[in-house]
This record gives C-alpha cells, structure tokens and sequence, in this order.
C-alpha cells in the first residue's frame, strides 16, 4: 500500500469515527471510489508502457524483415552476375555449385543469426 492509498484509509476510518455508522455506506463507497481510479491510473500507466515496448518490437521485426529482403535481392543480383560470367567463360559445374552455395551459405548464416520473431 502506497503512502497516499494509507493516506486515505487513515481519513474514511477518521471520517467513520466523526461521522458515526450512519455515514459508514457512503465512507466506504468513496474510499472504493478513490482506490479504483488510482488502480485504473496505474493499469493506464503500465498499458501505456506496455504500448511503447510492442511499438519497438514491431519496429525491430520490420528491420530485420527489411534486411532479409535485402540480402535476398542481392544476393539473386550477385549470384546471376557469377552465374553468366561462369558461362561466358566456360566453366565446369564446382563453380556454379560454389557460387550458389556461398550464396546459400550467407541467407543461412544471416537468418540464423538474425532475431526470431
């Protein structure tokens, strides 16, 4: 219990004494009155804090997304780039198979290593 949640049980029980028990429905009413606003207080805090930590997620998730993409895109540009360049020049097979598995090897190793969502 907080300082001012004590602070206002100390006034309803002083105010029941000065009052008397004819007043007690209506102490109490106020008193569960003022502890529910300061609960809603604090729920809209902590939903508000909740709030900004899934806005930062969220942000995260689509930068990691971005990146994904990226390194997709490039590495179909680069690998198509080896691969004609492989053609015009003739070679055999390992070279093809070397170009796309390293092209394999980077999306592998930046997806695993990339933040799962």
């Amino acid at each position: 219990m907080t300082s001012s949640t004590g602070d206002e049980l100390r006034a309803a029980v002083a105010a029941r004494r000065d009052l008397g028990p004819d007043f007690e429905d209506s102490i109490i009413e106020s008193f569960l009155d003022k502890m529910g606003k300061e609960v809603d207080r604090r729920v809209d805090e902590r939903m508000v804090a909740d709030a900004g930590h899934v806005r930062r997620e969220l942000k995260q998730q689509q930068n990691v997304a971005g990146m994904r993409l990226a390194l997709a895109i490039v590495s179909i540009v680069m690998g198509t780039i080896a691969t004609v360049a492989l053609t015009i020049g003739e070679s055999d097979l390992l070279a093809y198979l070397a170009v796309w598995g390293g092209v394999a090897l980077v999306n592998i190793a930046f997806t695993l290593g990339s933040p799962r969502r």
